[in-house]
């Protein structure tokens, strides 16, 4: 029988050695983009990094890695607004607040807040509405802390399957959650959400797992496994080989939105409801791919 000065000691040494096998370097993102917008020429971005309606960013700050997606509703165009707008200043804003230090980490709902607020507070109003997604790397703590609201999202992988991920938000079939700003006369009557009911997670990373966060308009085109295959052709961290596996995922999506015959996931979310609908989505893409990395300065 052990006496409890012997299993105190070995308690002890368990303890010190999990203490001694934790990882103190400093983790980062390396990230490359790449997108299709609906209406422009492939690969071509629009100021703030837009595709399309969509728009995206990536920021560092000493403290984290954040990136962000957003997809501006496209049926403010039918009032003379246009979308991209919406989308394109919510992410610039987003990153100018990273880069001037004004977020915390473990907050990345905060983030959304504090932009979406500032576009409240234009004093010429930016009309539109938009999903969002943010992700944030803490570098020190390696804990991946998001906020998605809407059907936007993000997936990590590790060792090719996928390992946690984004729910996505919907009202209802093909209206997810967003963020609205109307004019006075349409507000109670356009939908709009608050960044608070944005989904939060915190999850911890590896070195070597692939962030994948991107539009609706890949994941109502591609399911998982498609993605996963495209994945495999990653074959390490350098920002070459992201940006080719990027443009591959990217370009597979827009190929399959446009073919009429395709059960795309999207298609099958109508099917599920009641539709019958076939073919891909015709949509904007925007694609942002991160591996995992050690921190260099």
């Amino acid at each position: 029988m052990f006496s409890v000065l012997s299993y105190g000691r070995l308690v002890a040494r368990a303890v010190l050695g999990g203490l001694s096998q934790t990882d103190s370097r400093d983790y980062s993102l390396v990230t490359a983009s790449c997108g299709f917008g609906k209406d422009f020429r492939k690969g071509i971005l629009k100021k703030g990094m837009c595709y399309g309606d969509d728009a995206c960013f990536v920021a560092r700050h000493r403290s984290a890695d954040v990136l962000g997606v957003a997809d501006g509703v496209g049926g403010w165009r039918d009032y003379g607004v246009d979308p991209s707008q919406f989308s394109g200043t919510l992410m610039r804003t987003c990153e100018r607040l990273v880069k001037e230090g004004r977020f915390i980490p473990s907050n990345p709902v905060g983030i959304l807040t504090t932009s979406y607020c500032e576009l409240l507070q234009n004093k010429v109003p930016l009309l539109g509405s938009s999903t969002a997604c943010i992700v944030v790397l803490d570098r020190t703590s390696h804990r991946l802390h998001t906020a998605n609201l809407g059907d936007s999202g993000f997936l990590v992988v590790r060792g090719g399957e996928v390992v946690h991920r984004s729910d996505e938000q919907q009202h209802y079939f093909n209206t997810p959650f967003q963020l609205s700003i109307a004019p006075p006369e349409a507000e109670g009557v356009v939908l709009s959400d608050s960044p608070d009911a944005a989904d939060s997670t915190t999850f911890d990373v590896q070195l070597g797992d692939i962030i994948l966060t991107a539009t609706d308009g890949l994941f109502d085109n591609m399911p998982d496994y498609m993605i996963l295959q495209e994945l495999k052709k990653l074959k390490n961290s350098n920002y070459e080989s992201i940006q080719q596996t990027a443009r591959s995922i990217a370009e597979q999506a827009h190929e399959l939105a446009y073919d009429p015959t395709y059960m795309s996931p999207f298609a099958q979310f109508a099917c599920d409801n009641g539709l019958n609908v076939r073919g891909g989505k015709p949509d904007d893409i925007t694609v942002l791919l991160s591996i995992v990395a050690e921190y260099t300065d």
